[in-house]
């Protein structure tokens, strides 16, 4: 049986203009986030409290916003005074800092309540660094049908189709599940998905079907840095089936190998060169692009 989750006074977060300890926090049940999953969220990767491309992070939660049609609630400077905020009274070196906003709080209508404060909370959890032998060997992920919405380049709290299918590798003890939908990648549930082909770095193209993560255009420019070409096109199916390497990349994985997938190994079995060089550019880049 999982425990069940206990907060400690330590947490500290912010809600609506007020830090306190993330047990002690509470929202309205009629709040739009909770009732309808209306709102939009973002996780931003901090390293010896220094917080890594702070910029692109919240540009992506600034386009979550329009797209959704909801008002920024603050301006950059005050985003990120909010974040050092909350890095500064949590303990952990390493952090990952979670931004959420939603429509706020209003009588259950489908239809934008007009007049509401957005609600806006954030939080500090400690940095879930990936073993060390997951790096070193990398790890499993299975395949399933991408059956979740289109919007997919909105962060969106609406996350139910993720979940799903993040279970189905879960209960297999697979790190992650590889979406693809009609013959083609489109990410994983919770990372996007690079294959390398003919000693090339792939990326299924950036559109409404997938989240771009913030570390698409920094693989971008690692792979450039480090002579790799870089391809962003439709990837195949088979071609994910028959990779030399898979990657998966997310603010807590960082460049994480994909070794085995539905059962059968990857290529050769283990960690491939681009993997390795992309993961050391990334660690190199977390000490210039932290701030």
């Amino acid at each position: 049986m999982t425990a069940p989750f206990d907060p400690t006074a330590e947490s500290v977060c912010y809600l609506n203009g007020t830090f306190q300890p993330l047990s002690q926090c509470q929202i309205s049940v009629l709040d739009r986030g909770f009732i309808f999953g209306d709102g939009v969220y973002e996780v931003i990767p901090v390293y010896g409290r220094r917080v890594f491309r702070a910029d692109a992070h919240l540009e992506r939660l600034v386009r979550s916003l329009n797209a959704v049609e909801m008002a920024n609630p603050c301006t950059r400077e005050d985003w990120l005074a909010l974040v050092r905020e909350v890095i500064a009274r949590n303990a952990q070196d390493d952090q990952c800092i979670y931004i959420q906003v939603t429509r706020g709080v209003a009588r259950r209508d489908h239809v934008f309540p007009r007049g509401v404060e957005p609600t806006i909370f954030m939080m500090s959890f400690p940095f879930p660094h990936i073993q060390a032998d997951k790096r070193a060997n990398g790890v499993a992920c299975i395949t399933a049908p991408d059956l979740r919405w289109r919007n997919g380049h909105i962060k969106s709290t609406s996350l139910l189709g993720n979940v799903l299918a993040r279970q189905l590798s879960a209960e297999i003890g697979a790190a992650e599940t590889i979406l693809i939908r009609d013959g083609w990648v489109t990410e994983a549930s919770a990372s996007n998905v690079w294959v390398v082909r003919n000693g090339r770095l792939c990326a299924p193209l950036r559109d409404h079907d997938k989240l771009e993560g913030i570390r698409v255009s920094l693989l971008e420019e690692l792979s450039t840095e480090i002579g790799v070409k870089l391809d962003f096109r439709p990837i195949a199916e088979w071609e994910l089936r028959c990779a030399e390497e898979i990657l998966l990349t997310s603010a807590t994985k960082e460049v994480l190998p994909v070794t085995s997938l539905d059962g059968r190994r990857v290529s050769e079995g283990r960690p491939g060169a681009v993997c390795q060089s992309l993961y050391a550019a990334y660690q190199a880049a977390k000490d210039v692009q932290s701030s």
